[in-house]
């Protein structure tokens, strides 16, 4: 009884919508605010009002918060989300040099947006994990924590996460040695080692105010007399924060 109830608690938000008259809810989320390397994914899911009749209580059961489940968790969910008939799913992807320019909110806020603009039908409402998107063309409810309060946010977060993973294992391949398969782009001792063995690679994020410090601690700003190649790294006197996701 305590899971049911704690399971349809995480559809408190939408369903208080669906008995308004507001039938088209979804929810929205990103993957790949922290990282120093690789793009943010945005994803966004809306469910359909007739939950029980679609039979999505007994498919669903146990999604959460992306990072509170395992790979095998999130690809079992990411497979039921995308491939359910009555389930819409949007994704987009903004890439480093789009994160270098604009900075990495509005970055993740640009591909929340252009995921939801991909839906049809368009949603009516969306929930939104953390703070409110601004400039979106939608009426939303903005809920701190939402992956772990909204099915339909959660839902965003796993396509997302996936989506990312997937991605920077493929940039595994693409830029060897780095390790983006293992630790996705986060700055871990050993992608720091990387870095500093290597230098960066075209999808590091140089505008990241970390990075100059980051960069500076690996000594690779080497003195005047060095190898010139090795100091083709610039960053962004302008560099931006990173956020706090």
């Amino acid at each position: 009884m305590a899971a049911a109830t704690k399971y349809w608690n995480r559809l408190g938000f939408e369903r208080e919508l669906w008995q308004q008259g507001t039938t088209l809810v979804a929810g929205v989320d990103e993957a790949g605010c922290g990282p120093l390397a690789g793009p943010v994914v945005a994803a966004a899911v809306l469910f359909p009002c007739s939950w029980l009749e679609a039979g999505l209580f007994s498919k669903l059961r146990g999604l959460n918060d992306s990072k509170q489940l395992d790979e095998d968790q999130r690809e079992k969910f990411y497979n039921i989300i995308v491939n359910h008939p009555e389930i819409r799913h949007a994704i987009a992807v903004i890439d480093v040099e789009m994160i270098d320019r604009i900075n990495i909110r509005q970055a993740a806020w640009r591909g929340m947006n252009q995921a939801l603009d991909q839906l049809n039908p368009k949603p009516q409402h969306v929930l939104v994990d953390g703070l409110k998107i601004k400039w979106l063309p939608y009426a939303q409810t903005a809920l701190v924590q939402g992956d772990g309060k909204s099915y339909s946010i959660a839902a965003a977060s796993v396509l997302a996460k996936v989506t990312r993973d997937r991605l920077m294992q493929d940039y595994d391949k693409q830029y060897p040695g780095y390790g983006f398969a293992e630790h996705k782009g986060y700055g871990t001792p050993k992608h720091l080692a990387a870095i500093n063995a290597q230098g960066p690679c075209l999808i590091h994020r140089k505008s990241f105010a970390p990075f100059r410090p980051i960069m500076e601690t690996l000594e690779l700003f080497p003195a005047p007399d060095a190898n010139p190649a090795s100091t083709n790294l610039e960053v962004s006197p302008s560099a931006q924060q990173l956020p706090g996701t």
